[in-house]
């Protein structure tokens, strides 16, 4: 009997053993499978978060585009509308009477357009008086007068505009050397 008892354990042992093996194998299977499972969720992942960065480029390009068409339109747009300012500045200048209900309707529509220009952005560059600025202006002639300090302006020709920061026509001025 203790034979036959040594022998049934011996037999428990080794399917004990079988089963642990098979066991073993089966966790290893289900291991591989799972770090299989985890890696395919690891690329999706990373793919969803490339795309939600590259969507995210895209609204702020299409943004910036946008802004850009904008501007360059006004740009545009501003562009055409000054020489219509400085006839109208021109035909002020002509009138001797200020009292002229032409001139006081030309005034009115002057008004209005630099209401309209200010609104939009639109600014004159200052310039007689003020130091000269390659960057706001264009120099056409020099002249030599003792009476102002250098590189000051004494005459504008033409007035310059800005649109916002950036300049629309630069104003044209005679400078003193």
């Amino acid at each position: 009997m203790a034979k036959e008892k040594k022998e049934k354990n011996l037999d428990t042992e080794e399917i004990k053993e079988e089963n642990l093996e098979e066991v073993k194998e089966e966790v290893k299977e289900e291991k591989s499978e799972l770090d299989i499972l985890k890696e395919e969720k690891n690329e999706l992942n990373d793919r969803y978060l490339r795309l939600l960065a590259e969507y995210d480029n895209f609204k702020k390009r299409t943004l910036r585009e946008k802004e850009a068409i904008y501007v360059d339109s006004a740009l545009d747009t501003i562009s055409l509308l000054l020489p219509v300012i400085d006839n109208l500045q021109r035909a002020l200048d002509s009138f001797t009477d200020k009292e002229n209900d032409f001139y006081k309707g030309f005034e009115m529509v002057y008004k209005q357009t630099q209401e309209i220009f200010t609104k939009m952005g639109v600014s004159e560059i200052k310039a007689l008086g003020e130091e000269f600025d390659p960057e706001l202006h264009n120099a056409v002639m020099h002249i030599e007068d003792e009476n102002v300090t250098e590189n000051t302006i004494v005459e504008e020709f033409q007035k310059g505009y800005m649109y916002k920061e950036k300049v629309i026509r630069y104003s044209m001025v005679k400078v003193a050397n």
